[in-house]
């Protein structure tokens, strides 16, 4: 094998490994997209069962095919507040579980049939290029990612056959038998390429080709090793940052695959016919073998430190103990984060929570505001004052969010969720600045003495009422979808338009008849006029989701 067939091999090998990430990429993207609202239901199903964590993760991780990206929405979810460390621990560990799929499928790569499967990238494609349905369209993607996939394992099994012809590759292969440095070759490849699907894919190719490592034996399953703890390397990244909370759910994460590795080095040390005696006597196929023993390490490993995720939980809290000044309660937003960015259909699922969160802040400073205005007092006028100012920064962090979600690809669905959650955003702030008028309103009504009949301040509570009803169907509607409720709202904001006229006849009556102040006029009139205000923009919120 000459140097220039050397290096057109080596392209090969490259350009299946680009072909297999580009197909993996697809593949997951549009998984997730079909699966999108499935995933947010997961993920909102979070309890102390250790089982169900296990099951959202290896299910969450199969469907977008990264521990990666999985445990990055974790530390997401553990620095907004949303999960506990033991129920990240175990969603992480499932996560490692669900990252073995993507061996299974390289190793099928083994098998003839497979040949036929690399036709999903035209099929996939033609179907992209004639649905007219967002779905359908997916569905090629995913079609297409899968057969990109097998195309790149194809490639990069055809580019380790032409290295078998090389002995100067073989016998370099073949020295490398020391188990750390093999341990850190897994550990470093995986971190530079940041998936450690991918380099177990590579290994696989090379079993398909026949390329040993070392002896054979247990070398390649110390490489393997090396993969499971080079995947931490992303979450790592991604906790910079952040709360001291999702910085231990990261060194959970570590911590898992770290001890589990050493555990099973031990093992393969002391026990050097290992892979003979078991993955194959048991599976004919080098690249069956080493996809199971993948699959067999991280489900082990799940078994043995499940029952000691309070243990693991603990152990972190040792490493990593509060920060003193650290002060959870002055974060911005609630349940948005970047990391949740990789994931569109749960990002807009988070952007929902806080668009939730920002109503319910707008209606406690219209509540502030109205009592105030009943009171005759501006004690809590700073207050109100100081929560409209939180309520417009959070405004404007949500609206930056919108955006970075926006540009990430989504589906029509998608996109009509997120048009929503811009005007419900800006209907919401309307809010704050209408109770912000109710403040002046109270302000002019001490400032002049104004004085407001029994009558008045009887209608005044029922329209509060009115509107506090609405708001609770609004907010029922916002948090659930529920479309089958925007009729009680349509029915509540006519009762506050019809009492509003009322109010307004009545007064223009007392008026004329001289039972009402002329000084009342103009902030009897405009209060009333934007109390049913706030029911109108509660309605264009519930309809916004219709």
């Amino acid at each position: 094998m000459t140097i220039g067939d050397t290096i057109l091999s080596i392209v090969k090998l490259l350009a299946g490994l680009g072909v297999f990430l580009i197909g993996m990429r697809i593949l997951s993207d549009n998984l997730e997209k079909l699966a999108g609202s499935k995933l947010k239901a997961l993920f909102n199903k979070t309890n102390d069962s250790k089982l169900t964590g296990v099951g959202m993760g290896a299910l969450t991780t199969a469907v977008i095919q990264s521990s990666a990206v999985t445990t990055c929405m974790v530390v997401g979810f553990v620095n907004t507040g949303i999960m506990s460390l033991e129920q990240a621990t175990a969603v992480i560990m499932g996560a490692n579980i669900g990252t073995t799929i993507t061996a299974q499928i390289a190793a099928l790569g083994s098998f003839s049939f497979t040949t036929y499967i690399t036709a999903f990238a035209g099929i996939g494609i033609f179907m992209v290029m004639f649905a007219k349905k967002d779905n359908i369209k997916s569905l090629g993607y995913t079609l297409a990612g899968l057969g990109l996939l097998f195309v790149g394992l194809s490639s990069m099994s055809a580019s380790m056959s032409e290295f078998t012809k090389s002995a100067f590759v073989t016998n370099l292969l073949s020295s490398i038998r020391n188990p750390f440095l093999l341990l850190f070759i897994g550990i470093a490849l995986t971190a530079l390429v940041q998936s450690s699907s991918a380099i177990t894919s590579v290994v696989i190719s090379m079993a398909i080709a026949g390329i040993t490592i070392g002896d054979g034996g247990n070398c390649m399953l110390y490489v393997i090793l090396g993969t499971n703890i080079g995947s931490c390397v992303t979450a790592i990244i991604s906790s910079i940052g952040t709360s001291t909370n999702a910085q231990r759910a990261c060194a959970i994460h570590l911590l898992f695959n770290v001890i589990g590795s050493l555990i099973f080095m031990i093992v393969l040390l002391c026990w050097k016919d290992f892979m003979a005696v078991t993955f194959a006597k048991w599976f004919s196929a080098p690249a069956t073998q080493i996809a199971m023993f993948h699959t067999f390490f991280n489900v082990l490993c799940t078994l043995l430190f499940l029952p000691f995720t309070k243990v693991l939980v603990k152990l972190t809290q040792i490493i990593l103990p509060d920060k003193k000044k650290e002060d959870e309660s002055a974060k911005l937003c609630m349940y948005i984060d970047k990391r949740f960015l990789a994931t569109p259909a749960m990002a807009i699922g988070q952007l929902r929570l806080e668009v939730v969160r920002m109503a319910g802040m707008a209606m406690e400073s219209y509540k502030g505001a109205y009592a105030a205005f009943m009171s005759a007092s501006t004690d809590n006028s700073e207050s109100v004052m100081e929560n409209n100012k939180r309520l417009s920064e959070v405004s404007y962090a949500v609206t930056d969010y919108l955006v970075q979600v926006s540009s990430a690809g989504l589906s029509l669905e998608d996109e009509r969720e997120v048009n929503a959650l811009h005007n419900n955003a800006g209907d919401i702030v309307r809010i704050s600045d209408l109770a912000d008028n109710l403040l002046k309103y109270t302000r002019r009504e001490i400032s002049f003495n104004l004085d407001f009949s029994a009558v008045v301040k009887e209608q005044l509570g029922a329209m509060n009422e009115l509107l506090l009803q609405q708001y609770a169907v609004v907010e029922e509607i916002m948090r659930n979808q529920d479309k089958a409720m925007i009729q009680k709202s349509d029915e509540l904001e006519n009762k506050i338009d019809r009492l509003r006229k009322e109010m307004i006849n009545g007064h223009i009556d007392r008026l004329n008849k001289g039972e009402c102040k002329s000084e009342n006029n103009n902030v009897f009139v405009n209060l009333v006029s934007n109390l049913e205000r706030i029911g109108d923009h509660l309605n264009y919120i519930a309809h916004s989701m219709d």
